[in-house]
């Protein structure tokens, strides 16, 4: 008799990916949000194989987009047998189960996608927690879609019975659970904040950032400590912490998760105790990925989120790092069109904004001496300010 042969390997799902361009949205825009939710997807494990967008004044209610571009995306999901489609926003519960019904497949909006990564990534008992808790907000008002065999019961005589329906139950579970889970996190708060006051006597430094920046590059580099890096978004979602001397001052240094556009409130909200390291630091290092062409954007996504959290009137030091891959810009003042080289940037930042920046190259180690002396000659201002009779200084 034959041996049979079975292919165990977990096959990569092909995902397609729909946007909707608002009017109050550019094309580049929105272009811009697809090819991070298409980095998303990748950093989940999946391959998008096509982007479908649509220009609308706002999302269908029904369906997100419109019953025509929803029967290009159902044939091409059906033709090219695509695992799964997701969607650039969040989807209400209604239009969830419409889209469902329409497509036949599985079906994700952007906040779940994140929820997902962040599950995968989470490694301590505070961030396994924190997820598993968003996740249960998120989850909470969908609850229907997940009973839609119950809609074939019929009701009339003899269908009637006592109790609660099965939807009922779950929703008074998951309320418990997310009750429970907030419990577990003040538990866990009150045990991270008295870690926080053993800190308390050296000068805290806190790096931030957008996502994918290199932020962990930079702590693996400044710390000579080992800590997780790769070019995906949350590749970093637990707090580091590592105490690290800088010719003779001491200080600590902490890594945080990265900040996103479009961001689930919900996981803001979990997150919030996670960048506590943020709130109390003495200084901030905001890392730039300058070879990104909308890093400007992601400034200000970093400072709105700093500003939610009661952080943006710290001292900071702007980095741009990765300016081994910048590329000169095409800008367009009083309508001349000219290059912009890094040299002409610099100049152009220094001039604009009053925080010190320094233009470095984590992997290749260039500038990184500018960078050292000029977070030096802060830290140990602070620590004069703090201990002005502490001697180890002079």
């Amino acid at each position: 008799m034959r041996q049979k042969f079975y292919d165990t390997a977990i096959k990569q799902e092909r995902a397609v990916l729909v946007g909707v361009i608002t009017a109050n949205e550019s094309d580049e825009r929105a272009k811009e949000y697809l090819e991070e939710l298409e980095f998303l997807v990748e950093t989940a494990g999946a391959k998008t194989e096509k982007v479908f967008t649509q220009k609308l004044s706002k999302p269908d209610r029904a369906t997100f987009v419109g019953s025509g571009r929803l029967e290009d995306i159902k044939a091409y999901v059906k033709s090219e047998e695509i695992d799964m489609v997701v969607f650039d926003d969040e989807l209400s519960p209604s239009q969830l189960r419409n889209i469902e019904n329409e497509l036949q497949v599985k079906i994700l909006d952007r906040n779940n996608l994140i929820l997902d990564i962040f599950a995968n990534r989470a490694q301590t008992a505070q961030a396994k927690t924190q997820v598993e808790l968003a996740q249960l907000q998120y989850l909470l008002p969908r609850l229907t879609r997940m009973w839609t065999h119950l809609e074939r019961q019929k009701g009339g005589i003899g269908m009637r019975g006592p109790g609660e329906s099965q939807i009922e139950t779950d929703r008074r579970l998951i309320l418990d659970k997310i009750s429970l889970l907030k419990e577990r996190l003040k538990l866990i708060d009150r045990q991270n904040e008295t870690q926080r006051k053993n800190r308390k006597q050296m000068v805290r430094v806190a790096l931030v950032g957008y996502t994918n920046v290199g932020k962990s590059t930079i702590m693996n580099m400044i710390s000579k400590s080992d800590v997780f890096a790769e070019n995906k978004l949350f590749a970093t979602l637990d707090t580091t912490v590592r105490k690290v001397v800088i010719e003779n001052v001491p200080f600590l240094l902490s890594d945080t998760v990265g900040f996103i556009r479009k961001l689930p409130h919900d996981l803001v909200e979990c997150f919030k105790s996670t960048l506590d390291e943020v709130r109390e630091a003495d200084l901030l290092v905001h890392v730039v990925d300058v070879s990104h062409p909308s890093f400007e954007d992601h400034i200000r996504a970093v400072n709105e989120t700093l500003k939610d959290l009661g952080a943006s009137d710290k001292q900071t030091i702007t980095v741009f790092n990765k300016i081994d891959a910048f590329k000169p810009m095409q800008m367009t003042p009083d309508e001349e069109v000219k290059p912009v080289t890094l040299e002409d940037f610099k100049h152009s930042w220094m001039a604009k904004n009053s925080s010190p920046a320094v233009f470095i190259s984590a992997t290749n180690k260039e500038n990184i001496d500018e960078f050292r002396s000029v977070l030096y000659d802060y830290i140990k201002q602070l620590h004069v300010d703090r201990y002005p009779y502490d001697h180890l200084l002079y």
